[in-house]
């Protein structure tokens, strides 16, 4: 019997991950089983956004399976460092959020030493990883009924939008006089036009 992440068998997935985010990270793996989760627990038909609360690699398995991008603003994503998501209706705020749960992973020996960083990536066999993700499937997860606070679900605008004076770019009014960018002068050391 094959394993599946939502109609993907996982070795489609594995190669969809692969083109996408360059490289069958176990974090996007993993992730498309917490996002199968996740969907099997909302009811079906609704609208729904997503909370990511890590920057790294659960992002892209959001994006790869959900309608929800960080371009289209329905995937907010909170840096808190825990490996977690929440799929939400867009309409009541009631959602699912799964995580990756420590003591589930206590059993499983590569996923352990990857998501506790017990071996270095230079230590890590990605094809031993990748396996015990395969054969744990969903039950390394778990998953609880969550409302999201209505400010946290309120859908950011720019606002009114202006020419920066000094760089002279388009940019939302509400940063102030001038652009982020020319404010903090942190990004480039220098540019040029071609």
């Amino acid at each position: 019997m094959s394993v599946h992440v939502l109609e993907y068998t996982f070795e489609e997935y594995t190669e969809i991950v692969k083109k996408f985010h360059g490289a069958a990270a176990p974090g996007v793996l993993i992730g498309g089983f917490m996002v199968d989760a996740a969907i099997r627990n909302l009811p079906d038909g609704i609208l729904y956004d997503a909370i990511c609360e890590t920057k790294s690699c659960l992002p892209d398995a959001i994006q790869l399976l959900t309608p929800c991008t960080t371009g289209n603003g329905w995937l907010t994503v909170i840096h808190l460092g825990l490996f977690a998501l929440t799929l939400y209706d867009k309409s009541t705020c009631q959602g699912v959020r799964v995580f990756l749960d420590p003591e589930k992973v206590e059993s499983w020996k590569e996923i352990k030493a990857w998501f506790f960083k017990i071996k270095s990536k230079k230590e890590q066999v990605l094809e031993l990883i990748n396996k015990e993700i395969e054969a744990a499937g969903t039950t390394i997860l778990s998953a609880q009924k969550v409302e999201i606070l209505p400010e946290a679900a309120q859908k950011k605008h720019k606002g009114k939008i202006g020419l920066c004076p000094k760089c002279r770019e388009v940019y939302p009014l509400d940063h102030g006089g001038i652009c982020l960018l020319c404010q903090s002068n942190t990004l480039y050391a220098h540019g040029t036009h071609i």
